[in-house]
């Protein structure tokens, strides 16, 4: 059969395989020891700069009655003038003030008004006539007189006095007494319960005058005030009788009178503390400011401040980092050979992927150097001096951004042990602060368990936004846990819940840009690529009409068989729709888009033909990468034939060979280049694919027939080596073919013939 040029052209001209350098390139940085070793040198050096330069105790958030984490000592000695102590001090002054009194002499007078209505009926109780009513009066003269006040009159001692004091003597003892009371309240009397001095003496008071000046005085208790009494009445030139009755009468108008004033004693405890200097404390360098473990007293929060700000006016001071350089490298090396070992162990194809590495080496330094600039916002004037704001910082901190990153860019497993990884680090950046650690990471895990499977980017803000949720509550709990103002805990509420919005904001953002610089694929992207309107979609629609429903056919196969087997269906109905897009260069070579055109393959070569059906391949890897496809859809692309042979030309060159006696066919000639699936999903497309084709050819639809041509189809792949290099099992395979027949089954069911060939008319909709 002659070949016309054009076909000659395309057969002896030289295969330039495109990319071939960049390819292996490629290969070399994802597979080199080399790159790995030196992944995990920059991110050890970055985590411990990040963590490590310039970390000081001066940025860290501190609240009084809190409990200290770290021991905070003085960085350069200095000196400062102490609210708290010099409020102490006045305190301790304001105890040791005595209290101010005033002398009362209003009952005096009203005892005497009384005393004297008392001798005055006594003196006209005399003048009447003697007889039996003489005593009852006597008895009246002493109930009125008790009732003027708090008074005890005898009417016994009221006959002694009226029948044998003469009226003037009496006059002139009772005056006598009147003037003894006044004395003693002019001294002061004191109760029983005012107490007495230290040394069992006389008590000295403060008592204002009238002048307003206040002096110290001694005054004498109730008993001596009536002993004192007692000795002056009998000092009076009367019997023992009389001056006791006297005394009797005269007590009454003994009372304490010793009034505390609160006014006067307010105004000389102010001028007294308005005289007590401030105290001013001394502070050495290296001392001892905040002691871990111990609840943060307002003069340490104070010494504390002062010595912050200290720093900040003496900025060229050298300063003492609150955690060693050398114990830092410590920690990062640990917790990157801790994350080594779990990636080696339950994640081999992260291990042996630099790519997957440069992930999470890029995800958790840029984490950790966000955390870092929150951390660093502790020392602009603002969060310094302020720190009910300062203390909303470590909940400000974004800790659940590369956990969520890492769980939908690579699994769910990974983004854990990273939600762990930065909760540590975060908690040791705020030092070493035990409930920052517990709940970053609790945060984390809740953001992971939202977002997992996550398919729209509204539900990657969604589960960011429960995570900061959860910062929140946890937040209010530690704060009342710690009695923390409720000012305080608002904002430490508001700001968890913000920072959880402003992650889930960010890793929406940096998805697209870490899935095209890693060639990674997401839920997300995935189900954008299955909308019928993409460009390739559409222009397969048009083009290639069979080929799109062949596509579609095979997107279901391979969809409902990766659900059972376990795999990703998303990824499988994506890739499985774009697999064929190489058809749409030369649909007219491939028989599902003929239709009633000629067959243009029956005019030529076998080889040329074979060429043909193999650049569909070539082809649409090339409109993928035109049209930013991800890799695993590219891959799919160049794996869904494997090497397969494409039999129908290489049996027709046979048979040409034969009849003409030319030279033997070659059957790598008639191969697909490959590779051969090399995951699940491509394997599973691999045998949708030519089970789709081949049930085309059934006459009869029935489970058994769909069920011998599934098991020949596989059976031919397997034996022809298409799935040695996936990683597919025995027991997938099963459940892949039950799958495959369920769904044919169900796609090519037979309808009812109905009479005259006229289907019946479609029942009216609701």
């Amino acid at each position: 059969m002659a070949l016309s040029d054009r076909h000659r052209s395309l057969l002896t001209r030289p295969k330039i395989r495109r990319g071939a350098a960049p390819s292996a390139f490629r290969e070399f940085v994802e597979s080199s020891r080399i790159v790995t070793a030196l992944i995990f040198i920059a991110t050890v050096t970055a985590i411990v700069y990040v963590s490590s330069a310039g970390v000081t105790t001066d940025h860290l958030p501190v609240l009084p009655n809190q409990v200290a984490t770290v021991r905070i000592v003085a960085g350069a000695s200095f000196t400062y003038e102490s609210a708290e102590r010099t409020r102490l001090a006045r305190a301790r002054l304001a105890e040791r003030l005595p209290p101010v009194y005033r002398l009362e002499q209003e009952h005096v007078e009203q005892f005497a008004a009384a005393l004297g209505d008392l001798l005055a009926a006594l003196a006209a109780h005399e003048r009447s006539q003697p007889g039996p009513g003489r005593a009852a009066g006597f008895a009246a003269i002493a109930a009125d007189f008790e009732a003027r006040g708090p008074y005890r009159a005898s009417p016994e001692d009221l006959i002694l006095l009226a029948e044998i004091v003469p009226t003037e003597t009496r006059a002139d003892i009772f005056a006598a007494g009147l003037d003894l009371l006044r004395e003693i309240h002019r001294e002061g009397v004191q109760d029983a319960g005012f107490g007495v001095a230290d040394d069992g003496g006389v008590a000295v008071v403060q008592i204002i005058r009238p002048d307003g000046e206040v002096g110290t005085r001694p005054v004498q208790s109730l008993e001596e005030a009536l002993t004192y009494l007692r000795i002056n009445l009998a000092a009076e030139n009367v019997s023992r009788e009389v001056s006791l009755a006297a005394f009797r009468l005269l007590r009454n108008g003994v009372r304490p009178n010793l009034v505390f004033d609160r006014e006067a004693t307010r105004e000389r405890e102010a001028g007294r503390l308005r005289n007590v200097p401030p105290v001013t404390v001394s502070v050495t360098r290296g001392q001892p400011i905040i002691e871990p473990g111990t609840r943060v007293t307002a003069e340490q929060y104070e010494m504390l401040m002062a010595h912050r700000r200290f720093l900040r006016e003496h900025a060229d001071l050298p300063r003492e980092e609150g955690l060693q350089l050398f114990g830092r490298i410590l920690l990062v090396l640990a917790m990157v050979l801790a994350s080594v070992f779990y990636v080696r162990l339950e994640d081999r194809e992260t291990f042996q992927s630099n790519s997957r590495l440069g992930l999470l080496a890029l995800v958790v330094i840029l984490n950790l150097a966000l955390v870092r600039a929150v951390y660093s916002l502790g020392g602009v004037n603002f969060f310094a001096t302020d720190s009910a704001w300062g203390s909303v910082l470590p909940y400000v901190a974004p800790s659940a951004l590369a956990p969520l990153i890492v769980a939908i860019l690579i699994d769910a497993g990974s983004g854990i042990f990273m939600a762990l990884l930065i909760s540590i680090f975060t908690g040791v950046i705020y030092g070493n602060r035990l409930d920052v650690i517990v709940i970053t990471f609790l945060a984390s895990m809740v953001a992971i368990t939202a977002g997992h499977d996550v398919r729209r980017r509204s539900r990657v803000v969604r589960a960011a936004g429960l995570g900061g949720l959860t910062v929140a509550v946890f937040a209010l709990l530690v704060g009342l846990a710690d009695q923390s103002p409720l000012a305080v805990l608002l904002r430490q509420m508001g700001a968890g819940v913000l920072s959880g919005l402003f992650t889930g904001v960010v890793v929406v953002g940096l998805l697209p840009v870490l899935e095209a610089l890693f060639k990674r694929t997401t839920d997300i992207t995935l189900l954008e690529l299955t909308d019928f309107n993409h460009p390739l979609l559409r222009r397969m629609q048009l083009a290639a009409p069979g080929s799109y429903h062949h596509s579609l056919v095979v997107a279901q196969l391979a969809e409902n068989a990766c659900s059972a087997i376990g795999a990703n269906p998303l990824l499988a109905r994506a890739c499985a729709l774009f697999h064929d897009i190489g058809k749409t260069r030369k649909p007219e070579y491939f028989i599902e888009n003929q239709r009633d055109r000629a067959n243009p393959h029956d005019g030529s070569n076998p080889s040329l033909s074979a060429l043909i059906i193999k650049s569909h391949v070539k082809d649409g890897v090339e409109l993928a990468q035109e049209h930013h496809l991800p890799r695993a859809i590219i891959d799919v692309i160049q794996q869904h034939h494997g090497t397969s042979l494409i039999s129908y030309f290489y049996h027709r060159a046979r048979q040409s060979t034969a009849e003409h006696d030319t030279p033997a066919v070659e059957e790598t000639t008639y191969r697909y280049d490959g590779p051969r699936p090399q995951f699940r999903e491509s394997a599973v497309i691999c045998l949708a694919d030519g089970i789709e084709a081949a049930s085309r050819t059934l006459r009869k639809v029935t489970p058994q027939h769909v069920g011998e041509l599934i098991e020949a189809i596989v059976r031919d792949r397997i034996a022809d080596g298409q799935l040695d290099e996936c990683p597919l099992t025995v027991g997938e395979i099963t459940l892949i073919k039950r799958s495959f027949a369920r769904t044919l089954v169900n796609m090519l069911h037979a309808r009812v013939d109905y009479p005259g060939g006229e289907p019946a008319p479609a029942a009216p909709r609701a």
